[in-house]
């Protein structure tokens, strides 16, 4: 017995073994439902990469009203400086928000940001971590996004990406019907709430 239990301890498996702590997690708030435009926007970061593998980011902006798509800043770095530029890009020809949603991304939680947003008198929303289903609206665009035409494509260059992006703005706002809304444009659901 003394062999046995000194191959045991060899082995460790003398170790105890402690319970893990389960993470008590709040319930999930539900998801608001603007009934106004530039009551609510939302954003997100996307991840892709061109044909020799470098990576790059893609910013996507939309107004939860409507899910119109107002901004798509594309580039390999996005900081925080670049994030408040084309946010001060659509404020300038759509008017300031009453909020924006965001997860709880370094970009977001930085001092820049959380500093033009007080400065605008614009109240930053932060789902709760591990809940994305809080940020649907842009979560459900980042896959129209992912599944309409940058998984598509093997793009060579970044000025290649920004493109066919803007391109494809414009034909996601003004020509694709948007089951949420009805089977309508984001651009028709704007004209019929005016």
């Amino acid at each position: 017995h003394k062999r046995v239990y000194r191959i045991y301890r060899e082995l460790e498996l003398n170790l105890r073994i402690k319970p893990r702590k389960r993470i008590v997690r709040e319930k999930p708030e539900p998801l608001a439902v603007p009934a106004a435009t530039n009551q609510c926007w939302s954003m997100d970061f996307m991840h892709d990469q061109l044909a020799d593998g470098r990576s790059f980011r893609v910013f996507n902006l939309i107004d939860d009203f409507n899910r119109e798509a107002l901004s798509m800043e594309i580039d390999f770095s996005l900081p925080a400086e670049r994030v408040v530029r084309a946010l001060d890009q659509v404020i300038e020809w759509r008017g300031k928000p009453q909020a924006i949603r965001s997860d709880n991304g370094p970009e977001f939680i930085s001092a820049k940001l959380t500093g033009w947003a007080e400065k605008r008198g614009i109240r930053l929303d932060y789902i709760q971590p591990g809940n994305p289903q809080q940020n649907a609206y842009v979560e459900r665009y980042n896959r129209t996004v992912r599944y309409d035409w940058l998984g598509h494509y093997l793009f060579e260059s970044i000025a290649e990406v920004q493109d066919y992006g803007t391109n494809w703005i414009w034909t996601y706002n003004h020509e694709r019907p948007n089951m949420a809304l009805g089977g309508i444009t984001p651009k028709q659901k704007l004209a019929l709430a005016a």
